[in-house]
């Protein structure tokens, strides 16, 4: 029996998460370098190769989709580092997440706010 809590629609950042997604977080990490990111925007594929990412993660990087991001292991505080090169926010993000458009993601979070 599995001690892994399962979250419908959710990967879970455990230990074993954390071990494969190294390579990603620490790319990811570097983003807080201004020159980091303009390296990665010059020559990602380049950039990848140089933090040893396997090919989930580099596809997942390519494809700019945070679930599979996620599943290759990716911390959500340091995807939030890759997003915003693309001017992407937090709201993008979950949006993702959710299969829904910004705005109606938008518009559940307010809805939220206000049943409280």
């Amino acid at each position: 029996m599995s001690n892994k809590i399962s979250i419908p629609g959710t990967t879970p950042f455990d230990g074993e998460m954390a071990a494969k997604g190294l390579a990603l977080n620490k790319m990811c990490f570097s983003f807080n370098d201004k020159a980091n990111r303009d390296a990665f925007v010059a020559d990602p594929e380049a950039y990848m190769q140089k933090y040893g990412l396997n090919e989930q993660q580099a596809e997942a990087i390519r494809s700019k989709q945070v679930l599979a991001l996620l599943e290759a292991g990716g911390n959500a505080y340091y995807l939030a580092k890759f997003a915003g090169i693309f001017g992407l926010d937090m709201q993008d993000i979950g949006a993702q997440q959710t299969g829904m458009s910004k705005d109606e993601f938008k518009a559940k979070l307010v809805a939220a706010n206000n049943q409280c």
